[in-house]
């Protein structure tokens, strides 16, 4: 299982130069939360010329990466865990298809929860045990075994991580790989960000949320007001391409009158509102949007509002807020922190 990381990149290179392997095949698992690195074919094709990448994606298993066993409380360790049983599980079909005989993981004992108990139960539950090769959970990774399977034994520790980076770089000059992480953790799995898991977590307790929901979460200004309304904004060019991707016909747009200002999508269950319900989710999504451009909070904006489904513009003057953080209350509406997203609840 190749992640791109330097722990993977390690462990396939120690598996690869042992005298009982012939070949080896890299194979790497995107979803949502993890899509495929624009750098990952580059480094493969540079490091391990000849042979082949495949790439699969997760789909409906990660939902099951986040672990509810909590209620929605979010934990990246647990949900690590789930993660790694789920890879391990969907390897094996790949595995069966290219007669392979073992999987590699970059697996580091101490690291995200990680015990020799649960890889042993990984390893069990997946049918292959005594055929998961974890060089990093050995004592000496860089002692080859005379037989593979010494590299299926994991020990009943949990290894200190401390200086385990600095180690990794030496093993890395050892091996002749460069020992640069350009795909690190937060590059490759997008709940390793911090407050990204607590806005999953609170996405996953609703109930029929959608794959288009999810994406809506990995932009930095998102707020969710009470009750079911989401307002999402974006400010860069880029940004506002990618939320253009996910409009539905039954969302709302705002935007400013200059060519350059920022693009807010609005999305809520507008039938169930009344006049007054849906006036006041349309007018504090503009007076966010006006929040966002930086003027002078006592001069009003005119802001434009559409629903996609809907040709008709309307206009709206509004005054914004005197700041970003002075969202925090508004006529009764209170601000609730999701991770690094600020929530409307009230």
């Amino acid at each position: 299982m190749f992640s791109g990381s330097l722990a993977s990149r390690i462990a396939t290179r120690l598996v690869a130069r042992h005298p009982e392997v012939e070949s080896v095949c890299l194979l790497y698992f995107r979803s949502p939360f993890a899509r495929e690195p624009e750098d990952l074919r580059h480094l493969a094709r540079e490091e391990w010329p000849g042979v082949p990448l495949r790439t699969q994606s997760l789909k409906r298993e990660y939902r099951r990466m986040i672990d509810s066993a909590y209620g929605d409380a979010f934990s990246l360790d647990r949900s690590c865990l789930s993660c790694r049983r789920i890879l391990a599980a969907r390897a094996v079909r790949y595995m069966e298809r290219t007669g392979s005989e073992y999987l590699v993981t970059g697996d580091v004992l101490g690291h995200r929860g990680v015990s020799g108990r649960v890889l042993c139960e990984i390893s069990k539950a997946s049918g292959l045990d005594g055929r998961i090769l974890r060089p990093l959970c050995s004592k000496d990774p860089m002692a080859q075994p005379v037989d593979l399977r010494g590299w299926c034994e994991v020990p009943n520790r949990r290894a200190p991580t401390a200086g385990l980076s600095e180690a990794m770089r030496g093993w890395a000059n050892d091996l002749g790989i460069e020992p640069r992480d350009p795909m690190a953790s937060r590059n490759r799995c997008k709940l390793t960000f911090p407050g990204f898991g607590e806005r999953v977590a609170h996405l996953f307790s609703e109930v029929g949320f959608t794959l288009n929901e999810l994406r809506l979460l990995d932009f930095p200004l998102y707020y969710e007001v009470h009750p079911h309304a989401k307002v999402v904004v974006a400010i860069e060019e880029q940004e506002k391409r990618e939320l253009q991707n996910l409009f539905l016909p039954q969302d709302l747009r705002v935007y400013t009158a200059a060519p350059h200002g920022p693009m807010t999508l609005v999305r809520t269950r507008w039938e169930k509102k009344n006049v007054r319900e849906r006036e006041d989710v349309i007018q504090l999504a503009a007076r966010i949007t006006a929040t966002h451009i930086g003027c002078d909070a006592e001069t009003p904006i005119p802001i434009y509002y559409r629903f996609e489904n809907d040709n008709e513009r309307l206009l709206v003057n509004v005054l914004p807020f005197s700041s970003c953080s002075a969202i925090a209350v508004v006529e009764g509406i209170e601000v609730v922190p999701l991770g690094s997203s600020p929530v409307l609840v009230g």
